[in-house]
């Protein structure tokens, strides 16, 4: 299976200075993918140039006129900015020209033209914003809906479900994960309509539904993909961000107080190492929007090379999985068995 990624050269904070050498780095080390640049050509070929660098067989420019910045409202962005690299390089993806796209540009921009340009799968009512967080136990564990909808319906959250079941198993290789509900206890009465209106569904379907789940099971290793609403999935996220870069600063601080404690720090620079290794946000770089009828990759808008780089990871991961088929059989079996199914039937 050929797989060309299409990349919005021009997205995120720092445009082409990131997107191009971390593409170079991800051809060089994936002999089998071909990349599609798509922006500014004077932009992107100055870029190659400084970086001693062409286009070829496996690297193509494909030009476009305008850039979504980062403030751009997503109705001004979707409707005046046509030939914008972002919905060109989604634009790719519909003509089958790309497997995937990858920008690191306007989330609400790039979600709202993703869905215009690619529409939903079928019974899919809203995307859903999907990534992968790192575990106590070593794995990973998928969460959605991390903003892209702030109120979603009982239905909604079985199809965030629904989704990211398929998504798990298929990059991360488990027949069955175990899913979970966010909530704010475990206890089946706690929550509000739509959780609980969500956790009866989900009892229905075959899915290895274990129940509701808390904050701190994102990170326990218990559980596989945790659905939830955009609204507290964003907060969570925001949060652990934070908790993270702050952990990282007050160690930082410690090893720096003295002689003596930065002798320490040389000591132990091996252990830290890997420590950061483990917990490095950039390696989780590279967020789906779920539901659409093509694979789209958001990569944080401040990212450096590396963390570009493992987005595109992402999008090679669910390019050869197949993800988009595997998400659209398992939404309709499982519509249907849902359907079919008892009001009073519990979870086989």
């Amino acid at each position: 299976m050929e797989i060309t990624i299409a990349v919005d050269a021009m997205g995120g904070d720092h445009g082409t200075h990131v997107t191009i050498p971390a593409v170079l780095r991800f051809l060089r080390e994936h002999a089998d993918v071909d990349v599609v640049l798509v922006g500014l050509p004077d932009a992107i070929t100055a870029e190659l140039k400084a970086r001693k660098a062409e286009t070829g067989p496996r690297l193509r420019l494909h030009p476009a006129s305008e850039i979504v910045t980062m403030d751009e409202s997503p109705q001004s962005a979707m409707k005046n900015k046509k030939d914008s690299s972002m919905r060109v390089a989604i634009n790719l993806v519909k003509t089958g020209e790309a497997s995937a796209c990858v920008s690191a540009g306007n989330t609400g921009a790039l979600m709202a033209t993703a869905r215009f340009v690619l529409k939903t799968i079928p019974g899919v009512d809203r995307p859903a914003i999907a990534k992968m967080l790192p575990t106590r136990k070593g794995g990973e564990t998928c969460v959605l809906d991390l903003g892209a909808n702030v109120d979603a319906t009982s239905e909604q959250l079985v199809h965030f479900a629904i989704m990211g079941s398929a998504l798990y198993s298929a990059v991360q290789h488990v027949p069955s994960p175990r899913v979970g509900l966010l909530n704010v206890g475990e206890e089946e009465m706690k929550g509000n309509e739509q959780v609980k209106g969500a956790a009866e569904l989900l009892r229905r379907t075959h899915l290895n539904f274990i129940g509701n789940v808390e904050g701190d099971d994102l990170y326990s290793g218990n559980v596989d993909v945790v659905a939830c609403d955009g609204f507290p999935g964003n907060i969570a996220l925001k949060a652990s961000e934070g908790l993270a870069k702050m952990m990282s600063d007050f160690i930082k601080e410690e090893f720096n107080r003295s002689l003596l404690t930065k002798l320490i720090g040389l000591v132990a620079l091996p252990v830290l190492g890997r420590f950061k290794k483990r917990v490095d946000p950039r390696r989780y770089n590279g967020a789906s929007l779920l539901g659409l009828r093509g694979i789209v990759i958001k990569s944080h808008g401040g990212a450096d090379e590396l963390a570009f780089y493992w987005a595109l990871k992402q999008a090679l991961e669910e390019a050869r999985a197949g993800v988009i088929q595997r998400i659209t059989d398992q939404v309709q079996q499982q519509l249907a068995d849902l359907s079919a199914a008892p009001a009073d039937a519990v979870q086989a």
